[in-house]
C-alpha cells in the first residue's frame, strides 16, 4: 500500500489556511509535526500521540478493474496522519521540512534522491535565488 498520497493529504492540510472546522484542531496537531521536523524523536512522539488520537482502519477493497487490495477508511484524520507515520518510518523525519523562502514557511515533503529540498515549490525557490542574487549584486556595488 502506498502511502504517500496519504502524507501529500497532510501537506495540502497543514498549508490549507481555511480547513473545514472538523479539521482545525487536525491542522493544529499536524502542523505541530512539520514544525518539529529538526527533532526525529519529537516527531515521533508528536506521531504515535495523534497515531493513538485517530486509530487507522484498514479495508479491502476492489474498483476499476484491480484485484483486492488495501486501503484505509475514509478517515481524514488517521488517513493524513498514517500517511506521515509511514513516510517518516521508510524515509525518515528529515523528509518532512518547512519553505525556507522567508515570507512562507508551507510545509512539504522532500521526495527528491538526495534530501535536498529546502522550499515548498518551484516558485518559492525562486524567489529566494533572486532575492539572493540582488543581495549579492548590492554588495558588489557598495
Amino acid at each position: 500500500m502506498d502511502l504517500t498520497s496519504y502524507a501529500e493529504w497532510a501537506v495540502r492540510l497543514v498549508n490549507d489556511l481555511a480547513p473545514p472546522s472538523e479539521l482545525i484542531r487536525l491542522r493544529q496537531e499536524l502542523a505541530a509535526v512539520f514544525d518539529a521536523a529538526g527533532d526525529e524523536r519529537a516527531v515521533a512522539e508528536r506521531l504515535n500521540a495523534l497515531l493513538t488520537r485517530y486509530p487507522v482502519r484498514p479495508q479491502l477493497s476492489a474498483h476499476d478493474g484491480r484485484p483486492w487490495h488495501l486501503h484505509l477508511a475514509e478517515d481524514p484524520a488517521a488517513t493524513a496522519v498514517m500517511g506521515l507515520a509511514a513516510v517518516v518510518a521508510e524515509l525518515g523525519a528529515d523528509r518532512l521540512g518547512r519553505c525556507r523562502e522567508p515570507r512562507c514557511g508551507r510545509a512539504f515533503l522532500d521526495t527528491s534522491s538526495n534530501r535536498s529540498r529546502r522550499y515548498c515549490s518551484a516558485r518559492c525557490a525562486s524567489r529566494a535565488n533572486v532575492a539572493a542574487y540582488r543581495a549579492r549584486r548590492r554588495q558588489e556595488a557598495s
